[in-house]
C-alpha cells in the first residue's frame, strides 16, 4: 500500500502532447490505492480522450463547467472538486496553462478549480525547449512556486518538435514516487519507528487445544495504519487474527505465544522511537504443554499454570528515550487501576478502556477510551470508531513528544 492510499487526487490535463502520459499516470494513482478524478481543458481532448481518462478513473472526466450537450445539464462545481482533492497534479503542465495559472486567468475549468483548491498543488511542465528556458515561463515558476505550488521538474529528452533537450514532462511512476516521497517528507512522524503489539496470545494446552481471550486485533492495526499514514515506520508484532494490512511502511510480524511476543518485542524495542503495546497478552499459561492430544477420559481435569512474562513491565524497565504506551482493559475501580499500571510499568501514557462501556472492548468496530499521561492527566472521549481513536491516540503521541 502507497503512502497515497485513500487520499483524493485531481489530474488537472492541459493541451500538450505530453498528455498521452495521463492514461500510464492515472492508472498508477489507482493501483497506489488512491481515488482520482480528473479535468481536462478543452484543447487536451485533442491529445488524449476523455473517456480512456473516466474509464481508467472510474469517475467522470470534467471538461466545462456544465455538459453543453445535456438540456438538463448539471453545474461542474469547481469548488466541490477543488475541496474534494487531497493533492492536485496538473500534468501535462502547459506554458500557456502556468501562465495563467501564475497570473490568475480563469478561463476554464481547470484553472478555475486550481484557483478554489485548498490542497497541496504540483504542477509537471512540458514544452519545447526553448519555451522552457523562455524569460516569461521562468516568471511563471518563480511566481507558482511563491504561491507554495511545488514544481516536477522536466527532463532533458526527445522533444515532439525532434530536437532534444529539457522540457520533457517527467515520467508517470517519476511524478507519483516525487509526490508520494514530497508527501511522506512532510508527515509528523516522517523519519519515526513505531512498534505496535495487537491481537491475542494463544498458550499451548497440548497440539490442539490453547488459552487465549476474545481480542480481534482490530483496535492494534489501526494504530499500525494510522501511525504509517503520518509517516512512521511501523513493525507490527501481532498475535492470530484475521486482521490484514499491506502497506509499504508496516511490517508485519507473526507470533503465536506470549513468550514469542515478549522476544520480538525486546528485539525491536531498543531501535523504535515509540512503542504502543495493545496486544491482548495471556497472563497466564500452561506450566507443561502436553505433546500430544490430551484425552477426554476423566470426569475432571485441571491444569496447572504460571504467570507469562509482563512485556510491558520488562520494556519500562528498560527504556530510554522510547515513548512507551499500555493499554488497560478495566471493569472496576477504572482509573485507579490505570494509574497504578501507569506508574508501576514506567509508562508515558495509558489508554483505559472497560468492558462495562457498550460498544468498547474485543471484536467491535468502536472503542471508548480515556488517555491518562504519566502526569495522571485524564482525558476521556466519546464512543468512537477504532480508526478516530487511533487517530486521537496518534494525535496524543506526537502533541507529547514535540512538546
Amino acid at each position: 500500500m502507497s503512502i497515497l492510499s485513500g487520499k483524493n487526487i485531481l489530474l488537472g490535463v492541459s493541451g500538450g502532447i505530453a498528455a498521452y502520459k495521463t492514461a500510464a499516470l492515472v492508472r498508477l494513482f489507482i493501483k497506489s490505492g488512491a481515488n482520482v478524478k480528473v479535468i481536462m481543458t478543452p484543447s487536451s481532448k485533442e491529445f488524449v480522450t476523455p473517456l480512456t481518462l473516466s474509464t481508467l478513473s472510474k469517475n467522470p472526466v470534467h471538461s466545462s463547467f456544465i455538459n453543453e450537450e445535456d438540456e438538463n445539464a448539471v453545474w461542474n462545481n469547481h469548488v466541490d472538486l477543488g475541496l474534494w482533492a487531497d493533492v492536485f497534479l496538473i500534468a501535462p503542465a502547459t506554458a500557456n496553462t502556468l501562465s495563467k495559472m501564475a497570473n490568475g486567468t480563469c478561463d476554464n475549468l481547470l484553472l478555475a478549480t486550481y484557483l478554489s483548491a485548498k490542497c497541496p498543488v504540483y504542477f509537471a511542465p512540458a514544452m519545447d525547449l526553448d519555451m522552457y528556458k523562455h524569460p516569461s515561463t521562468l516568471k511563471s515558476f518563480e511566481k507558482l512556486a511563491a504561491f507554495g505550488n511545488i514544481m516536477i521538474p522536466a527532463t532533458s529528452g526527445e522533444l515532439a518538435s525532434g530536437l532534444v533537450g529539457e522540457g520533457r514532462m517527467a515520467e508517470p511512476e517519476d511524478m507519483v514516487t516525487f509526490i508520494e516521497n514530497d508527501v511522506l517528507g512532510k508527515l509528523p512522524l516522517r523519519g519515526k519507528k513505531v512498534l505496535i503489539t495487537a491481537g491475542p496470545t494463544y498458550e499451548a494446552i497440548d497440539p490442539v487445544r490453547f488459552i487465549g481471550n476474545h481480542s480481534s486485533g482490530k483496535m492494534g492495526f489501526e494504530i499500525a495504519k494510522t501511525a504509517a499514514s503520518l509517516g512512521a515506520e511501523v513493525i507490527l508484532i501481532t498475535g492470530p487474527t484475521q486482521q490484514k494490512v499491506q502497506h509499504t511502511l508496516i511490517r508485519v510480524v507473526p507470533i503465536i505465544s506470549a513468550e514469542e511476543m515478549y522476544r520480538e518485542a525486546h528485539k525491536y524495542f531498543q531501535d523504535v522511537d515509540i512503542a504502543i503495546l495493545s496486544a491482548a497478552v495471556a497472563d497466564y499459561k500452561p506450566k507443561t504443554a502436553a505433546s500430544k492430544k490430551i484425552k477426554k477420559t476423566q470426569t475432571t481435569f485441571s491444569i496447572d499454570l504460571v504467570k507469562t512474562k509482563d512485556i510491558l513491565l520488562s520494556l519500562g524497565e528498560v527504556k530510554k528515550h522510547q515513548f512507551l504506551v499500555g493499554f488497560a482493559l478495566e471493569t472496576d475501580n477504572e482509573v485507579e487501576n490505570a494509574i497504578l499500571k501507569l506508574k508501576r510499568k514506567h509508562l508515558n501514557l495509558i489508554v483505559l478502556n472497560s468492558l462495562n462501556d457498550q460498544g468498547a472492548g474485543f471484536k467491535t468496530d468502536t472503542n471508548k477510551v480515556t488517555f491518562i499521561d504519566e502526569f495522571e492527566t485524564i482525558t476521556e472521549y466519546q464512543l468512537k470508531s477504532k480508526t478516530e481513536v487511533a487517530q486521537d491516540l496518534l494525535t496524543e503521541i506526537i502533541r507529547q513528544i514535540d512538546a
